[in-house]
């Protein structure tokens, strides 16, 4: 089962450990990591079109 990918931005998500991938879900080089706490919006990503993957 694959984990829901998530729009930058995008708040009031579950608490937790983000990864950033790419627009179909794989590894980005050089990625960014986001600790979100209740009620925090995600990041911007590192580059357009890369999505969020709670880990």
């Amino acid at each position: 089962m694959s984990k829901k990918l998530i729009k930058p931005g995008t708040d009031n998500q579950p608490k937790g450990s983000y990864e950033e991938v790419g627009p179909k879900g794989g590894k980005v080089r050089g990625g960014h990591h986001a600790t979100l706490d209740p009620g925090d919006r995600l990041p911007p990503t590192s580059k357009k079109g890369n999505l969020w993957k709670k880990n």
